[in-house]
């Protein structure tokens, strides 16, 4: 029977119940993975909206858009802070302040605020130098007044005062006053809370909160105010930014994930090596000059040479739209990995999308690792990669890539880890990858 019991018991602690349990003491610790959008200047946008991606519970991830939903996820819940982060580097801070659904999907609308600057100690005051030649007696010495009633005895009493001396109205004090009933048409200024009740939790006062089990992100500023920020950014527009946001309980020291080339060169050689490639896979190499017939005799090869006709010149190359070159350090000594995106111009269902990762071989020459080729006709099959930004997703201080999986009427989030020369994604939002992709 003992052996039954726990073979039923099993299937079922398997399950994900939805719900964190938590240790006498012990509270889970969470890293929330999110993409912060807006228009405008950044620091002031005009408009902005939170997109969760993936919640890190556990050493796994799971998907923050419905990551622990009752009804919006736990990663959009009001108050949560976000850290605002480029290359790894802390840029502020953004505070979900209401959510809404835009395509079925939750996103969180909130404030930017600029990170909180170290308070600068106070420096002490230098004491002037005195000199050694410095005569103390030149220096001046203040006397004070002597009082009458400093020099009264202990056993005298103090002079009567002054009738003429001017006095202010004292304030009787409480033990003095009776319990006079209170005045009901004396106006009263608004009670605010004490400096220790502030400080002090408030988790019932909270949005939704019904479970104490429930684990919590970082916070942000209380919304004391009951502020809410109206939804403000709909839809993709053509001038919409994107970047990283971080919401973990644990302080971290940053991690900045751009490459320094010990020669600038390389950078420049390795970057065209890779606008080559992706000329070719978007079909965008010129076709070469037709080779000169060779002369087969010394009289036509002079005469040639005399003509003095120049050779006809190469057609010019196509451009490519919104070229995009990153360069990451992904782990310490893991050396560059490079991330190539740019695509054809023209319509969007005759456009051609392209997305490299690649790093350098041992010879010096692109290693390419991942390729991502499609065209605007589809996209809804194999969507574009679009590069966000290294992110440490698993809290190992290892960086992973985060693109943007974008269609034609739907888009994804997804992870790659990039490790032994290979890239691969560990991660896709959205209830699981659509389409397809190609690499090599």
């Amino acid at each position: 029977m003992a052996a039954a019991a726990l073979a039923t018991a099993l299937p079922v602690a398997a399950q994900y119940p939805g719900r964190v349990e938590k240790d006498a003491g012990h509270t889970p610790e969470l890293r929330s993975i999110a993409v912060l959008e807006w228009t405008g200047a950044p620091g002031k946008p005009k408009a902005s909206r939170l997109v969760p991606v993936a919640v890190l519970d556990g050493g796994e991830l799971q998907d923050g858009s419905i990551y622990m939903a009752r009804p919006e996820p736990l990663a959009v819940e009001a108050d949560v802070e976000y850290i605002l982060m480029r290359d790894g580097q802390p840029v502020g801070l953004y505070d979900v302040k209401n959510v809404g659904q835009e395509q079925g999907s939750w996103v969180g609308y909130g404030v930017w605020r600029p990170m909180p600057s170290a308070r600068p100690k106070p420096q002490k005051a230098a004491r002037p130098k005195i000199s050694d030649d410095f005569d103390e007696g030149d220096l001046p010495i203040l006397h004070r007044k002597h009082h009458d009633k400093d020099e009264i005895s202990p056993g005298q009493s103090a002079p009567p005062p002054d009738p003429d001396r001017p006095t202010l109205q004292g304030h009787e004090p409480a033990s003095n006053r009776g319990s006079s009933p209170e005045d009901p048409d004396r106006p009263k200024l608004k009670q605010g809370k004490s400096q220790a009740e502030a400080d002090a939790p408030h988790e019932e006062g909270l949005p939704g909160f019904t479970d104490p089990d429930r684990p919590r992100l970082i916070r942000g500023k209380a919304n004391a105010d009951k502020l809410d920020v109206s939804p403000s950014l709909m839809g993709l527009p053509a001038e919409m930014e994107q970047m990283v946001a971080v919401s973990d309980a644990r302080n971290r020291s940053p991690h900045l994930w751009s490459y320094s080339w010990a020669n600038p060169a390389d950078e420049e050689k390795m970057k065209a090596e890779l606008e080559a490639m992706a000329r070719k896979d978007l079909g965008l190499t010129p076709p070469s000059a037709p080779a000169e017939p060779a002369a087969t005799t010394k009289h036509q090869r002079t005469g040639r040479r005399q003509a003095g006709k120049p050779a006809p010149p190469c057609p010019p190359s196509a451009p490519l739209e919104d070229e995009q070159f990153r360069v990451f350090e992904l782990a310490y000594g893991s050396g560059a990995t490079m991330v190539f995106s740019a695509h054809t111009a023209g319509p969007l269902a005759e456009q051609k999308f392209i997305t490299l990762i690649a790093q350098p071989d041992l010879y010096g020459n692109v290693l390419v690792l991942f390729k991502n080729l499609t065209d605007g006709a589809h996209l809804d099959y194999t969507p574009r990669m679009k590069l966000i930004d290294a992110v440490d997703a698993m809290a190992d201080n290892r960086g992973e890539l985060l693109f943007e999986l974008r269609g034609t009427t739907e888009r994804q989030f997804a992870l790659y880890r990039v490790v032994r020369g290979e890239a691969d994604r560990i991660f896709v939002g959205g209830g699981g990858a659509y389409g397809s992709t190609s690499s090599e």
